[in-house]
């Protein structure tokens, strides 16, 4: 031990590695101004150590505030597990690691087309469910309707989210279980219809019954997701087959067309015909009514002029002589002469022949 002369020496033994004049230096005196010295140095580390770990802090705490937009759902997680569902505004959570936030668009329209090309269709589909087996050499837009015949479709699906929470959390693969979803009601729909409506014009009703079917079908899921509208975007014979179908589409024209005129040709004769036999009818019912009314009154006559003559036979006689002359000479042009009229000026005229 060194001897302490001074009363503010330090009696410390030197470290082993501490030889020599080091070791005399770590002994000499330490002042009370020293000390005070150091004991603020280490204060004020620590209220700045403080002070850094405060804001820290407060950083982290307020990283949990978080803003939805409008076309937004926020799903907020604890622990990766779900918590709640947040609409459009201003919300907190509970900083990270503790939750966290998935911001999903449930207003953007999204859609996948079925039919399109074969090689795009099946490598994205092998690429989303590598399970699956190999399509065939038909296309998945060659489907076989009720009436046996196949019928090539190109069909478009529109669709949103409509439940963050269902989207994220129930369906791994969105996109590949609607286009699966859709093929599966569309194959079904068109195998329970004839060909010909399909291609020809009645795809309005296709269409609904698809919307409707897959809707139900994703509801089904719980996918959150809603169908906002099917559309076929081609619905025709396959190429092999196109030109016979065509030649019996014109077949068909020509029958209808054929069939079109002869009903026009009836719609214009018939009603001529019945009108000419109504109008031929309505003569003989007047010439009907004619000929008998003609027939009373001939009769009637007859009556009266008998009972006329049974009452004065004398007169009636003389009246129906002289209306019986008065109507023979009256057709002809023979000329009387009363011949007490010779004194007159009437020249008589012999008739030369």
């Amino acid at each position: 031990m060194v001897k302490k002369d001074n009363p503010w020496e330090t009696d410390l033994p030197p470290e082993p590695w501490e030889t020599g004049e080091t070791a005399t230096q770590k002994m000499k005196v330490v002042s009370p101004f020293k000390i005070a010295q150091m004991n603020g140095s280490k204060n004020d580390f620590r209220f700045h150590a403080k002070l850094i770990f405060g804001a820290l802090l407060l950083f982290w705490l307020a990283s949990g505030f978080y803003q939805v937009q409008p076309s937004e759902q926020g799903v907020v997680l604890r622990f990766g597990k779900y918590v709640e569902t947040t609409d459009a505004g201003l919300h907190y959570h509970l900083p990270y690691p503790i939750e966290s936030v998935i911001k999903v668009n449930v207003t953007q329209e999204r859609s996948i087309n079925l039919g399109v090309t074969e090689a795009s269709s099946s490598n994205k589909y092998m690429t989303n469910n590598r399970s699956s087996v190999a399509l065939n050499s038909f296309t998945e837009s060659h489907m076989l309707t009720g009436d046996e015949n196949i019928v090539d479709i190109n069909l478009t699906v529109v669709w949103k989210i409509k439940d963050a929470k269902d989207y994220l959390f129930n369906v791994k693969s969105p996109d590949v279980t609607v286009r699966v979803a859709a093929q599966s009601v569309l194959r079904e729909i068109v195998g329970q219809s004839q060909m010909q409506p399909i291609i020809t014009g009645d795809r309005g009703k296709v269409e609904e019954e698809t919307k409707t079917e897959l809707q139900k079908l994703m509801d089904d899921f719980g996918a959150g997701i809603l169908i906002v509208r099917v559309k076929l975007q081609k619905a025709d014979p396959p190429k092999q087959v196109v030109d016979a179908f065509n030649e019996v589409q014109r077949a068909k024209a020509d029958q209808e067309r054929f069939k079109n005129e002869a009903e026009a040709y009836r719609n214009e004769v018939l009603p001529k015909a019945k009108g000419e036999a109504v109008k031929r009818l309505q003569e003989a019912e007047a010439y009907k009514q004619a000929v008998i009314n003609k027939a009373k009154g001939d009769a009637e006559r007859f009556i009266s002029v008998y009972k006329a003559y049974k009452e004065g036979k004398d007169v009636t006689s003389t009246r129906l002589y002289l209306e019986t002359m008065e109507d023979v000479l009256s057709k002809s042009d023979t000329t009387l002469i009363d011949p007490s009229a010779k004194g007159s000026n009437v020249l008589p005229v012999l008739p030369i022949k």
